[in-house]
């Protein structure tokens, strides 16, 4: 019953999707989904761990169980089978048609040590997790990959990822593509635990996790109760957009899909959330959302323009660094670009959804290729951003044809603090000025 109801509204969905597009193109077809073979386990074992950053020297453990009892608890310590702390925390769970989640914890541990290995356990019971805390200063490494999904191509993504030296993963939306079926969100959290277990994953939404039903269910639900960001520790009313620091680096993730204009909730959180920015003490600015502003490919024009044309110029006045955003299932990377057209103070921007999912590449481009878009190619693949110090930065794309140590895009990326386009003249003054307008 419940699948059928499923699919029905799938089609509908996916109906009214076709109707609105603004492009017409064809998916390559893409790689088998995933089998997930069921095994019996003791419904008081942590599954689906995954870890993500909760503040300063904080980390927040979250797990599911079947029992509803289980206790919302995790021991840790620096030695294995040694636990020197304890900490409790909160628990919830969540219904959709006939689904019923188990109850899903979500601990905050700390204070921690930076560039530190721990072991862990959730609940009381169960196997030994270990996690690596982010180094306290340069250098940093970030891995990124959007748009991951439960295929072949996915394992492909993480098993490339795996092999990357790597403090915190990045995923600028469309995680599990459950799209209503939500025992598909159990297995992901099965598939991404190794590497979501052992170092923080810093998530923001995309279309993909929406599974709103008018009338019926919410938007957001699954992925709000699975995967809790730090949004209270950054101030943000909304799991849906938040902020955090990590070894000189502040990285704001926000939403595609929630008001983004001038009188929205998430707009007056980013202008309060970048006047704090303090560029001597954190020099890289980095932003994450699902939809790209900057896209020549045809799949998916135009969809992030309005959010371009709310937020741009505030992105702009901060001197962000570099935007990184998904949807579109290819790579691409632009010049530094402002108001459509290259402009040294600009942010880079960076398409990366191409992480693995079902529904293939987008492989056709337009043409000519716009003067800012530097290169593009439609395969899946992952992203590495070596953070070198306060001035400098490696960026490198590495396709899952090739090894990972292959890099098939790369460049060095210079701050914008040290470049001039933040002086009294150019950028503090225009910040200030728009944090000042209603």
């Amino acid at each position: 019953m419940e699948l059928n109801v499923v699919f029905l509204i799938m089609l509908l969905c996916d109906a009214a999707a076709s109707a609105s597009a603004t492009a017409d193109y064809v998916r390559p077809p893409p790689r088998a989904t995933l089998s997930f073979p069921w095994s019996k386990k003791r419904s008081s074992e942590p599954q689906q761990v995954h870890i993500s950053l909760a503040g300063e020297k904080h980390m927040r453990v979250s797990w599911v169980t079947n029992s509803k009892h289980s206790p919302s608890m995790v021991e840790y310590g620096t030695s294995s089978n040694n636990y020197s702390f304890t900490s409790q925390g909160e628990s919830t769970s969540y219904s959709y048609f006939l689904y019923s989640s188990g109850k899903i914890h979500h601990t905050v541990i700390g204070p921690l040590e930076h560039n530190t290995l721990y072991y862990y356990r959730c609940g009381g019971e169960g196997p030994e997790f270990q996690l690596k805390t982010p180094p306290s200063r340069f250098p940093i490494t970030f891995a990124v990959a959007g748009d991951l999904g439960q295929t072949e191509w996915t394992k492909s993504t993480l098993d490339h990822i795996d092999q990357c030296k790597y403090d915190v993963h990045m995923l600028p939306g469309d995680l599990s593509y459950a799209d209503y079926l939500q025992h598909w969100w159990d297995t992901f959290g099965e598939l991404v635990q190794p590497l979501a277990s052992a170092r923080p994953w810093m998530v923001t939404q995309g279309n993909h996790e929406k599974e709103y039903i008018p009338m019926l269910e919410d938007s957001f639900k699954s992925y709000n109760s699975r995967w809790k960001m730090p949004y209270q520790e950054s101030e943000s009313t909304s799991n849906l957009f938040y902020s955090f620091e990590v070894a000189g680096v502040h990285v704001v993730m926000l939403g595609s899909y929630t008001d983004y204009d001038k009188y929205s909730e998430q707009y007056s959180w980013l202008k309060a959330d970048l006047s704090k920015v303090d560029r001597k003490r954190t020099p890289w600015l980095l932003v994450l959302f699902h939809v790209p502003w900057y896209n020549s490919n045809e799949a998916h024009q135009c969809e992030g323009d309005d959010m371009k044309a709310a937020m741009e110029r505030l992105l702009h006045a901060a001197g962000v660094d570099l935007v990184l955003a998904g949807h579109v299932h290819a790579y691409e990377r632009t010049s530094r670009v402002y108001n459509g057209r290259s402009d040294p103070c600009g942010a880079v921007h960076i398409t990366i959804g191409d992480g693995g999912n079902r529904e293939g590449l987008a492989n056709k481009y337009m043409d000519p290729q716009p003067e800012w878009s530097i290169f593009r190619e439609a395969s899946f693949g992952h992203g590495e951003l070596r953070i070198v110090n306060a001035s400098h930065a490696y960026w490198s794309w590495h396709r899952n044809d090739d090894d990972e140590a292959v890099r098939s895009d790369q460049v060095w990326l210079t701050s914008l603090p040290g470049s001039g386009c933040l002086s009294e003249k150019k950028g503090d003054h225009e910040l200030r000025k728009m944090l000042l307008e209603p």
